[in-house]
């Protein structure tokens, strides 16, 4: 199993890890409404937002996805954000300060710590509270490239909209923006600020990995494994 990166976890605000990990017996199932009234922390412009293209929605084809591998990337993570105090549900942060301007994107998702991390070129340049499974649906674990982009996909098994929607698997897990709120859980998605996912969509292409695991963490200068 491979492992995530988070050298020392960070907090939840106004809950301790413990319940934190009871979301998953209380969760209420929820899709992804709008997040107007979510707030970001280090909110950095991106370079090219402005420019107008929309970002590729094609589906990786088989031979694509055979074709990117944990272990072919080879990656080292470098450095990791400073955030001061606790996370809150719905608050993200991101700064590229860092972070060469361009380089190999990965993505680490930690369902115990309910956070997702950005990574370029080994330098965490976002991180995010996360929405994820219940018992009932939960969210698979394992090394998944990006296999679709699309930006305005609404579900069609359940019509919910899933803004910047980010497909890792054929039954339809995938990362995209919610309303990241306390209490609440998904289908088997990753949920984040709709804000968040946004610079997460206009950062990533396809066939870059997100890595789901539950708890499992290395430090700074160690290397990514595989599955």
């Amino acid at each position: 199993m491979a492992a995530t990166f988070r050298p020392k976890a960070r907090q939840l605000a106004g809950v301790g890890m413990l319940a934190a990990a009871a979301l998953l017996v209380t969760a209420v199932v929820t899709s992804a409404p709008g997040d107007a009234a979510i707030k970001s922390a280090a909110v950095a412009p991106l370079p090219g937002a402005d420019a107008g293209e929309r970002p590729e929605t094609r589906a990786l084809t088989k031979a694509e996805a055979a074709a990117t591998t944990p272990e072919q990337i080879g990656y080292a993570i470098k450095s990791v954000m400073t955030i001061d105090g606790p996370l809150g549900h719905g608050n993200y942060y991101w700064d590229e300060s860092r972070a060469p301007a361009t380089g190999p994107m990965l993505i680490t998702v930690d369902l115990e710590a309910q956070t997702l991390s950005v990574f370029r070129d080994g330098h965490e340049i976002g991180v995010a509270v996360i929405l994820y499974g219940t018992p009932e649906k939960p969210t698979p674990l394992g090394a998944f490239p990006i296999t679709q982009k699309d930006a305005d996909h609404v579900s069609n098994i359940y019509d919910a909209p899933m803004p910047y929607m980010l497909r890792l698997t054929n039954d339809g897990v995938a990362v995209h923006g919610s309303d990241v709120e306390w209490g609440y859980g998904t289908r088997g998605c990753i949920g984040v600020p709709t804000a968040f996912a946004k610079k997460l969509f206009d950062q990533v292409k396809l066939g870059d990995i997100v890595i789901i695991t539950n708890g499992e963490r290395i430090n700074v200068g160690d290397a990514v494994t595989g599955v």
